[in-house]
């Protein structure tokens, strides 16, 4: 295993989205932008199931404990670059923090 110091889960079940298509997508997507910034040390691991089904695709970031709604191409490329690169969170797209509970009831636009 790859030396890291994030670990994103990523729900790719079926009920996020439908047929876990767009999940599934978006967890290539993250892999693929991961492998583009040189250096950036991420581990990504799919998951079946946060139990926030339609709020999905979710993506989790540990050791932070940030868990991301409705991720879709801009949110999995303003997360590479502006939480896992850069170190800070992307607040519009949060729904909830480990030790915080959620963050808003508001989607994110």
């Amino acid at each position: 295993m790859r030396q890291h110091y994030r670990h994103v889960l990523m729900c790719t079940g079926p009920r996020c989205t439908e047929n876990g298509q767009q999940a599934e997508a978006m967890f290539k997507q993250l892999g693929q932008a991961i492998d583009a910034c040189d250096g950036l040390k991420v581990k990504r691991t799919r998951s079946h199931c946060f139990a926030v089904c339609k709020e999905g695709p979710i993506m989790v970031v540990y050791p932070e404990g940030v868990w991301y709604r409705k991720v879709n191409t801009s949110a999995v490329q303003r997360i590479v670059s502006e939480h896992l690169q850069g170190g800070t969170p992307v607040e519009p797209l949060i729904f909830h923090r480990l030790g915080t509970g959620d963050v808003s009831t508001e989607s994110p636009q």
